[in-house]
């Protein structure tokens, strides 16, 4: 197992020194990306090698070029509803933003990707499959139906990913996703990555599915997760509305969670009539108007985007300056989840959690579990001390692969 600091230099040189193909690495050069980051010059030579890889890497760390630079090099042609590799994702945004990634690295080899998810038309997609994809990049139920109907064959899948399987857990997909990986090639090649490795839901995947793989881990050292100052707020539920917008008002751009659909269309209007350009992102909305919605946001012409927790995984912007939780998220995973958001790459940011009155014990817990070194407010209004997550990493390890 290795495991590494998200903020650490690697000593690697470069995306060749890792083995990655030189038509790679000159997409690469056009996008800025030039040197590796820890994750990606960890797993990068073992992907390419064939091997089964487990890895545990936090938001924003750089996984998704880990696994999606290999795959470009090593996944063969398909041929009509016959794919030959399969990325697995939680969310319709989350297979989007993969797929986006893959394309440009896979017409090096004039291979092709495409996107499958639930929400909008079956006829764009299996036309698709029709004339052939390479790799499909699915949620786990749009993919089952089309299987079900015969539009896609998977026995033929040699490379498969798995990315976010705790958040395929907590949404109860990890079914589902046994069923399609028993219906691709059992000597494929099988990628896992998660923010936690040791879930009781997860373990089964990496045992069932992977043949001795490759174990790495990527952490957050204390500087890199300090970049991220984190407040509590002690708001009344009737004020919640207007502190909001005085949050909002104040940064470059926001995302505020909230628990339900309706509460998020009601926040947004609230703030629209404010005067902020809002918009309101979840489930119940189309796939064509939740692709318009971030593309406003990330243009800038959208200043706070209000958000449920199914896209707390699914929405990946950069430069976003705060995260509001506008209702206290059930549990510390949650709150990571959502606020990873934000303070991305390298960025600052900031996070401000809203607490009632009545969720003063609830949030006073949340802290002690999350490391938070702050005090919860009570019976007032005031903002808490901006302060750090209190969090004391291990540097980095080195232990010999096993094989």
């Amino acid at each position: 197992m290795t495991s590494l600091a998200l903020g650490e230099v690697t000593p690697v040189a470069s995306f060749s020194d890792l083995g990655v193909p030189q038509a790679l690495v000159q997409v690469l050069h056009r996008r800025g990306i030039t040197e590796p980051l820890p994750v990606q010059a960890a797993i990068i030579p073992d992907a390419l090698e064939g091997r089964d890889v487990s890895g545990m890497a936090p938001t924003g760390s750089g996984k998704t070029l880990a696994f999606a630079l290999p795959m470009a090099a090593m996944v063969s042609r398909g041929t009509p509803k016959r794919p030959r590799g399969l990325v697995l994702a939680p969310t319709r945004e989350l297979a989007s933003q993969i797929a986006g990634e893959l394309v440009p690295f896979l017409a090096t080899r004039n291979l092709r990707a495409h996107a499958i998810f639930g929400g909008v038309a079956f006829t764009p997609q299996r036309r698709a499959l029709q004339r052939g994809v390479d790799v499909i990049v699915a949620c786990p139920g749009r993919l089952e139906d089309l299987m079900r109907m015969g539009e896609v064959v998977l026995s033929d899948v040699d490379i498969v990913v798995v990315d976010e399987a705790d958040r395929m857990a907590d949404m109860g997909f990890l079914p589902a996703v046994r069923r399609i990986l028993d219906a691709t090639n059992a000597r494929r090649q099988t990628m896992l990555f998660s923010a936690t490795l040791d879930d009781a839901s997860v373990r089964p995947l990496v045992r069932n599915y992977q043949r001795q793989p490759v174990r790495h881990e990527v952490v957050s050292t204390v500087e890199e997760v300090s970049r991220a100052t984190h407040r509590f707020r002690n708001v009344a539920a009737a004020e919640r509305a207007a502190a909001c917008a005085e949050v909002v008002k104040g940064e470059t751009s926001t995302i505020v969670f909230v628990r339900t659909k309706h509460g998020a269309d009601r926040l947004a209007r609230q703030l629209g009539n404010s005067g902020l350009a809002v918009a309101a992102i979840h489930g119940g909305h189309s796939q064509p108007q939740r692709d318009r919605t971030l593309a406003a946001f990330r243009a800038g012409k959208v200043r706070a985007l209000v958000a449920t927790d199914v896209a707390a995984r699914g929405v990946h912007v950069d430069d976003v300056s705060c995260v509001v939780h506008y209702d206290l998220p059930p549990d510390p995973k949650d709150y990571l989840h959502r606020s990873g958001r934000t303070a991305r790459a390298g960025a600052a940011g900031s996070v401000v959690s809203f607490v009632s009155p009545d969720q003063t014990k609830a949030a006073a817990a949340l802290a002690r579990a999350l490391d938070l070194d702050i005090e919860v407010p009570r019976g007032s209004s005031a903002v808490s001390s901006p302060v750090p997550l209190r969090r004391d990493r291990p540097k980095r390890r080195r232990a010999p692969y096993t094989s």
